[in-house]
């Protein structure tokens, strides 16, 4: 396998500059390094459903985002093979969200993943797991 010669932060810019969904969203990387990535982002109107919270489909994109970006920091792209959600809370308009990814293991090609999205209180509003295979390609 193709090793990548970018740092994880130079992976994430250049990841970043490409992803017109996650910056139209207005999720910001806090953090990335191996095993481990932290986004956050803002609650806006638009992100929410029938019921004045936020949409379902906002939460799973932006832990898909952050799935993306913590096995894909190593420079080899990493596409998504299988992802779950639990919503657990709501999240309200104007809340700070924060979606930490966590590499729970990392085989040669299929990596396992758990992210946490909480509120600036900690308290857990989705539970995302995905499952990802590490191609042998390194992002030019």
């Amino acid at each position: 396998m193709e090793e990548s010669k970018r740092s994880p932060e130079e992976v994430v810019k250049v990841m970043l500059e490409r992803d017109r969904f996650t910056r139209w969203m207005g999720l910001e990387v806090e953090e990335c390094r191996a095993g481990y990535c932290k986004l956050h982002y803002q609650v806006k109107d638009e992100m929410l459903n029938g019921f004045d919270i936020v949409h379902g489909g906002v939460l799973f994109s932006a832990s898909d985002s952050a799935l993306a970006f913590v096995c894909n920091v190593d420079g080899n792209i990493t596409l998504a093979l299988d992802a779950s959600i639990n919503f657990i809370r709501p999240a309200k308009p104007g809340e700070r969200l924060t979606v930490e990814a966590v590499e729970v293991h990392r085989g040669r090609t299929i990596g396992v993943y758990e992210i946490r999205t909480t509120r600036e209180n900690g308290e857990l509003v989705a539970l995302f797991r995905g499952t990802a295979y590490r191609t042998a390609k390194v992002l030019s």
